[in-house]
This record gives structure tokens, sequence and C-alpha cells, in this order.
């Protein structure tokens, strides 16, 4: 009998471990925020051309040109210019050569690896993507739910594409900075013609005629 007594705690050990196990961490977030947020990476593309006070030749221009078409340069791309002899004529020509794609030219540039070389000046796209890491997730290893928790892939979904739609990955880390100045002239142009339009029965009743028709004999 003290066999079995030892042998029936041991297996009820083993159940609770078990029972623990499932209803681990997998059903801990009962608010509706989702933790599966978007993640924003960015990545850095280097070019470096010969460059002088003068700015870039016809050659390296093209060379500017044809890669910003290889790296299919679109909007949400950041591109900037690290030049050692910062000239200015350099520094118009990328970004005429950007200006072709819609692109300015951003003040600054980041850190990148390598040391320019004296004589050239290094042309850099930094670009930006969006994902939802771990989504879509079904890690559910039971369906209690004792905690009303969300389930572990709620907001995969919605944030998935939400990363995959927008146009600026960068936007989702921080907005687009507005100038202050809001106009509304136009959003209540038609309001204002409504309320100002002086009503159709406002006027005076046209006379009618009395006169009718001659008849015939």
């Amino acid at each position: 009998m003290t066999i079995k007594r030892h042998i029936a705690g041991a297996l009820a050990l083993t159940l609770g471990l078990s029972a623990a196990a499932c209803t681990g961490p997998a059903w801990d977030n009962a608010s509706l925020n989702s933790v599966r947020q978007p993640v924003v990476a960015r990545t850095t593309y280097t070019l470096d051309v010969a460059s002088n006070y003068d700015g870039l030749s016809i050659p390296e221009q093209q060379r500017v040109a044809g890669w910003f078409d290889a790296m299919s340069l679109r909007y949400g791309d950041r591109v900037s210019i690290d030049d050692p002899v910062a000239s200015g004529a350099t520094k118009a020509a990328v970004a005429a050569i950007a200006a072709r794609h819609g692109i300015l030219l951003a003040d600054g540039a980041p850190v990148t690896e390598g040391q320019v070389q004296p004589g050239t000046a290094r042309v850099v796209i930094t670009r930006s993507t969006a994902s939802v890491p771990n989504c879509p997730n079904w890690d559910r290893k039971t369906d209690t739910n004792y905690a009303n928790a969300t389930a572990p892939g709620y907001g995969c979904a919605i944030n998935s594409n939400m990363a995959a739609m927008v146009a600026n990955p960068e936007d989702l880390l921080k907005g687009q900075a507005g100038t202050g100045e809001t106009v509304i002239m136009s959003s209540t142009k038609a309001i204002t013609t409504y309320r100002e339009k002086e009503p159709t029965g406002s006027g005076a009743l046209k006379a009618a005629g009395t006169s009718g028709g001659s008849g015939g004999n």
C-alpha cells in the first residue's frame, strides 16, 4: 500500500507540472493591447564616387543615376551624402539626380562602415522596412484560458497588414511633422455657401397670366 501511495503522489505531481506548462505564458495578455507590434529595421547602402570642388563628372553622375535605378529608389528612402570637402556642387548634382525620383536630399549622413577616401564622396541610401516578428503565432498549448486573455497571435493580422501597406515605415515610429498652419477655407466653403444662400421662396411670387387663348366661332 505504501508503494501505491508513492506512485499516486508522483503521478499527481507530474500531471500538475504538465498542466502548469500547458497554461504557461501563451495566455498571459489579459488586455486588448496587442503584443505583436511592427518592428522597423533600417538598412544603409553606399556608393563612393570621385568628387572634387567642381562636383561630379558626367560619368560619375551616370553612375549615381544608374545606382538609383538599380536600387529602385522610392518614397520613404532617405538619400544623403558624406562629402569630406563639403562641395556644394557635388551636393547639388546628387540632389538633382535624386529629385528625378521625387526624393529630397537629407541633411547629414549616417555613420557607415569604412572611411571616405580623399577625392571621393559617399552617397548613402537609408531604407526602412517594417514587419511583425513571430506572426502568425499559433503557439497555443491548450484551450484553457482561466485569465480570459487574448490569443498569442492577437493583432498579427491588422498589424502585419499595416506594416506591409505603409508607404514610409518611418511613420510607424514618428509621424510626419506638420507646418502648424491649417487652411479651412476649402473645407468650409460648401457649408458657408449653404448657410448664406438665400432661400428659394424668399423672393416675390411671379405674376400669373390670366388671358386665355381665343376660341373658335
